[in-house]
């Protein structure tokens, strides 16, 4: 129903001056996105007070509601483009008038866990780099074609983001910061198996999908209004570093159908860990924090284990974060299981003395798009020591790519598994005593003789190289456009 609104928004955009990659295609439709969300939520809690006899207050001012400057409407509904401002005089009252307004909200609002907190926070972070009023016109007027009305609609919408999140998450070579595939996100939460009444947390959240697919999961759980009540208010926590996926985490969370995300935007690393006390503690955390950064001397001062490893640090900042007996599922590249530096070593050890580590999901490479690294999946409890370590080596049969990514049959064999820590031909046990206690090596070699090389078939090589050839086409023609 929608798909094509969204590609024409990209067309749109794809031709404007400032709007040069996915990034920004992305990021601009989503504060567009986000006031005509507001606009809908507005118009749905005035019709509720309504009903109930009492006067709505609007959040915006008149002037700065949607139906004022980017649709208004003739008296039969229709967009009246007599009235609606385009050009020059569309661009600059978005740029010097809306987005001001919108930014001091976070002045005004009475606390984070509000939608006016997340207004202000949101256009705090973002700024219109459509150049052209012209085209921020024909943006809107494709934009004002959404529909937040029914589930169906909602439920269409977040899937269309999703898709542009994983494209934007493709465009890059930090791709895996935005984008975890979803079915090992799937996966990871039907293992840790999360109920309602549970906090939930993630500390690196990115685009949010960790929380967006453990909304979906209990969701399904939800049997009353307070389960929902309790799911939409006090489950779901994040905190993100960086502006644009901030942004695009709260729109994400809202197109799911989390009207206030508890998203913080935040240097999760800043705090220091000692600060972290039992009210601040979860039973749930799924992360994939991102790794290879190097984080500052001062920030480090943070962290028992000192390093510039971003990841590390954020290891650290999880189990201390973890209540006892809480659950985490975290995605980590798979050197961690081996390095010989001291921090890797202390890390190793504080884990495995301080959690249980029972579950280690060695995953192929090529299952993060864009990001060229090995990773695994480390499952473990807070409160007693690792006594046994179950491995599973993922073999979905292929190469794993863009054209062929992770499934939801991919990860079928390993869930079963898990369940009964079974031992097959990809999974094995370790016992904690047969670990070299001065290196704490985790490291995954299947006993069995696994990594099996896949041999592709024929057409499958070509297949790809067709695909490869599209892509190569396409961006050549963007570049020929540029010229």
């Amino acid at each position: 129903m929608f798909e094509q609104t969204f590609k024409n928004i990209d067309d749109i955009l794809h031709k404007d001056a400032g709007c040069t990659s996915e990034l920004d295609y992305t990021e601009q439709s989503s504060w567009l996105l986000f006031l005509k969300y507001l606009d809908a939520l507005e118009h749905d809690k005035a019709s509720e007070a309504a009903l109930e006899g009492i006067t709505y207050s609007f959040i915006l001012a008149d002037v700065f509601r949607w139906e004022s400057w980017a649709a208004p409407r003739t008296p039969d509904g229709k967009l009246d483009h007599n009235a609606a401002m385009t050009g020059d005089d569309l661009r600059d009252f978005v740029n010097t008038r809306l987005i001001p307004y919108l930014a001091a909200f976070k002045q005004r609002a009475t606390g984070p866990n509000t939608i006016e907190y997340k207004v202000g926070e949101v256009f705090s972070e973002i700024k219109n780099k459509i150049q052209s009023g012209y085209n921020l016109r024909d943006v809107i007027d494709r934009m004002d074609e959404l529909r937040f009305r029914s589930q169906t609609e909602k439920h269409e919408l977040s899937h269309l983001y999703e898709a542009k999140i994983k494209n934007m998450g493709n465009a890059g070579r930090n791709g895996g910061e935005y984008y975890t595939p979803r079915p090992l996100i799937r996966a990871m939460i039907k293992v840790l198996d999360p109920q309602i009444g549970e906090r939930i947390y993630d500390g690196a959240c990115g685009s949010a999908g960790f929380l967006c697919e453990a909304f979906d999961h209990l969701s399904a759980k939800a049997k009353t209004t307070a389960d929902l009540a309790t799911l939409q208010t006090r489950t779901f926590y994040g905190k993100e570093k960086k502006s644009l996926a901030y942004v695009i985490a709260i729109m994400n969370m809202i197109l799911h159908g989390i009207e206030a995300p508890n998203v913080v935007h935040t240097n999760t690393l800043g705090e220091n860990i000692n600060d972290i006390q039992e009210k601040d503690r979860f039973d749930v955390i799924l992360a994939n924090p991102p790794f290879g950064g190097k984080e500052r001397k001062e920030v480090q001062q943070n962290f028992p284990i000192k390093t510039g490893e971003t990841a590390f640090l954020f290891m650290q900042h999880f189990i201390k974060s973890l209540k006892a007996g809480g659950r985490a599922a975290i995605v980590i590249k798979n050197t961690f299981l081996s390095n010989t530096d001291n921090a890797s070593v202390s890390l190793r050890k504080l884990l495995l003395e301080s959690c249980n580590l029972h579950t280690v999901l060695d995953c192929p490479g090529g299952t993060f798009q864009g990001a060229g690294v090995k990773t695994v999946v480390l499952f473990f409890e807070k409160g007693a020591p690792t006594r046994k370590v179950w491995f599973y080596q993922l073999n979905p049969g292929r190469n794993m790519g863009k054209t062929n990514p992770l499934n939801d049959d991919d990860m079928r064999d390993f869930i079963v598994q898990q369940k009964v820590f079974g031992d097959s031909a990809q999974s094995w046990s370790v016992d904690v005593t047969a670990i070299d206690a001065t290196t704490w090596d985790l490291s995954a070699k299947n006993p069995k003789g696994g990594d099996a090389v896949v041999l592709r078939t024929p057409s499958e090589i070509l297949d790809e190289i067709a695909a490869l050839d599209v892509e190569s086409a396409e961006v050549l023609a963007v570049i020929r456009g540029l010229l």
